[in-house]
């Protein structure tokens, strides 16, 4: 597989994610030492998402991460560009477990770039761990821009930079040494968890991103470090 690099065509990238669809879950929470659940509770709270509120969560692959705001009551579309990863989800999901949620779940393939959505459509778009695989993330946040409504909220969740040098640089060496290692004994598709590692060392750091989430025309952006820095949310609204 080549060197990851942020232009990989979306084909690639989806087929990619569905071969690790089944484990994917699993193997965030091996990867993360259980850190990705916190993260994922963290995102939910920053949203703020209530009743009645309508909420798109971009890659929200299995739909793990858009339970958290139909628990809290709002009306959420999972949208991914993997087949894979919502079939999955939506297999888990099916039944009693979907019906014990006070808001409803939907799942839609969608590309970021190209969002099935009219003008305004949600309260909030959260997009975790997924804005580094979209091929223009400049144009999709923009895109994002377009289905929020005035006044609504952006969420980004994403890896980042640790905020304590020598912390990060045995951060950086565990993405591209030990993180790789483990996927071998533990995934079917250790590849696509090198490509993981490589595009979150290539990834900017929180300024940057802040800096380019503005340029795609969202307002009062700021972010919180989780995790000393390993990860960062970033919070915009669309004036």
């Amino acid at each position: 597989m080549a060197r990851a690099d942020l232009d990989k065509r979306p084909g690639d990238v989806a087929a990619m994610f569905d071969a690790i669809a089944g484990r994917y879950d699993l193997l965030n929470d091996l990867l993360s030492m259980g850190q990705v659940r916190l993260w994922r509770r963290a995102v939910a709270r920053i949203t703020g998402a209530s009743p009645g509120d309508r909420v798109l969560d971009l890659a929200a692959g299995t739909g793990t991460s858009s339970l958290t705001f139909t628990a809290a009551g709002a009306d959420c579309v999972a949208c991914d560009f993997s087949l894979g990863m919502l079939r999955a989800g939506k297999s888990r999901l099916d039944g009693s477990q979907r019906e014990s949620e006070p808001g409803r779940l939907g799942f839609v393939a969608g590309d970021a770039l190209r969002l099935p959505f009219r003008d305004g459509a949600f309260d909030a778009v959260t997009i975790s761990f997924g804005l580094r695989n979209v091929a223009d993330p400049l144009a999709g946040l923009a895109e994002m821009r377009r289905v929020t409504r005035p006044g609504g909220r952006l969420v980004v969740c994403e890896l980042s930079a640790i905020t304590i040098a020598p912390a990060d640089m045995l951060y950086r060496r565990y993405l591209l040494n030990v993180l790789p290692a483990i996927a071998r004994r533990a995934a079917r598709n250790p590849e696509a968890y090198e490509y993981l590692a490589e595009s979150i060392v290539d990834w900017p750091a929180q300024p940057e991103l802040a800096g380019l989430i503005k340029t795609a025309g969202w307002s009062a952006v700021r972010w919180r470090n989780l995790s000393v820095g390993a990860v960062a949310v970033h919070v915009a609204r669309r004036a």
